[in-house]
């Protein structure tokens, strides 16, 4: 393996990181300062409303059939194979798929939502029926066109540079917090107009980046003549696996809200969400240096430079050392936070503190391995443990509420349990792999 590739891939991986930097800390400023005006504006039932009806439309993210993550993966693969042309077909093909796909689902959404009992699922009376079913109606629109759009996402990371897709979450974050302000200033409390100012800052920044990219980069512009239905078995033989994965993580990482709204009320979700936040800080920095790593082990990978992967994982497990020890110290400083950050006398109990800090150990952790093996399409150990987990989450909530009578911290011990098996697996086939590897060379 030619060490200028193994030195320009390293010095891309940091520049990646280094352009990502600024964006990312200006995208969690502006989450942050959404937040206490979205609160302030909503009230603490509407904004577990809020909060919950965004959880449920994610699961768009599940429509793409994994199609998304494999584009990633084929692009990478292509473009260290300088097979150009290929890249542009699998973008091309990818577009059109999602495309179909959107339009299809949205249809679908809109129709069956008139006949749901959305009262009953957010678990409140505060807004009747017909007046939910055209908020998610609305949320529906524009974020399953920005399902589509946002492939601008996996095309950026599969040219490894990733810090394009940190500059439209921080142009997303940023065009929200502007509109959801002005909004706050000059227009009554409605879940209504939040939806459209919302999906419109969303909507409007993948179409600035998409303009931007494709006009930078013509030879992957997608193209409908460049649609070739062997590059749709291609990309879906490894999509479907990526399905299953994104299933389990809808599971663990979305459906504690819902869970949340209906064991105990909306009005909980404050609490809990304000807790993620802040936590999610350390996962935020933690995803900004991890991310550009996905397409740099495919492309590492893809060329058998395997002591370069050696060499960076352990890297990564160094830095692991200073996410745990910063994780623990920001658990001390939850409720000072909070006074600060909401002007509110909100005083959260310490089991939820720990539970979301333990949660967030172990996910930054899981995340350390899902890389590596996402980026080779090495599945095995990750869809098993994600399909037992998949399982394991919600009735563990269920029985922990239920039957032990626990607080909401509950929730967030049963997604620790299910979790906790790709920590183990996920780790010793990590290992084995770079091991085997790197022997052998």
């Amino acid at each position: 393996m030619s060490l200028d590739i193994s030195n320009q891939r390293t010095k891309n991986y940091f520049k990646q990181l280094k352009g990502s930097f600024i964006f990312k800390l200006l995208a969690v400023l502006s989450s942050f300062l959404l937040i206490p005006i979205m609160i302030k504006y909503l009230g603490n039932e509407q904004y577990g409303i809020w909060s919950t009806l965004l959880s449920i439309i994610s699961w768009v993210v599940l429509f793409d059939i994994g199609i998304g993550n494999g584009l990633r993966n084929k692009v990478a693969e292509s473009l260290a194979k300088d097979d150009i042309l290929s890249a542009q077909k699998y973008i091309s093909t990818s577009y059109i798929l999602i495309g179909v796909i959107s339009s299809l689902l949205l249809v679908v959404f809109m129709l069956a939502s008139n006949f749901v009992d959305w009262q009953t699922i957010f678990n409140t009376t505060i807004l009747p029926n017909e007046e939910l079913i055209n908020i998610l109606n609305i949320s529906a629109g524009f974020i399953f066109i920005n399902f589509w759009l946002s492939l601008i996402n996996q095309v950026a990371n599969g040219v490894q540079k990733s810090s394009i897709t940190v500059f439209n979450q921080f142009l997303s974050n940023f065009l929200s917090l502007i509109s959801v302000y002005i909004l706050s200033l000059y227009i009554k409390t409605s879940l209504i107009n939040l939806a459209i100012v919302y999906g419109a800052s969303l909507l409007s920044s993948s179409i600035i980046l998409s303009i931007w990219f494709y006009s930078k980069n013509l030879n992957l512009l997608p193209k409908i003549a460049l649609y070739n239905r062997k590059f749709v078995k291609s990309i879906t033989s490894i999509g479907f696996k990526f399905f299953i994965l994104q299933i389990a993580a809808i599971v663990i990482f979305t459906t504690d809200k819902i869970l949340i709204t209906q064991l105990f009320g909306p009005e909980y979700i404050v609490s809990y969400d304000l807790v993620f936040k802040i936590f999610s800080l350390i996962t935020i920095i933690y995803t900004l240096i991890s991310a550009p790593l996905w397409s740099s082990y495919s492309d590492a990978y893809s060329r058998n430079d395997y002591l370069w992967i050696k060499e960076m994982f352990v890297k990564q497990l160094k830095i692991y050392i200073y996410v745990l020890l910063s994780i623990i110290i920001i658990g001390f400083l939850v409720n000072p936070i909070i006074d600060l950050w909401v002007n509110d006398s909100i005083i959260i109990d310490y089991k939820l503190i720990i539970s979301i800090g333990v949660f967030t150990i172990i996910s930054t952790w899981n995340a350390l391995f899902s890389t590596f093996v996402n980026s080779i399409n090495n599945f095995d150990v990750q869809f098993k443990t994600s399909i037992i987990a998949m399982f394991l989450n919600i009735p563990l909530s269920i029985l922990f509420v239920k039957v032990f009578k626990l607080g909401i911290y509950s929730i967030i011990i049963a997604s620790i349990i299910s979790l906790s098996l790709f920590a183990i697996f996920g780790a010793l086939q990590t290992y084995n792999i770079i091991t085997r590897k790197t022997t052998n060379e």
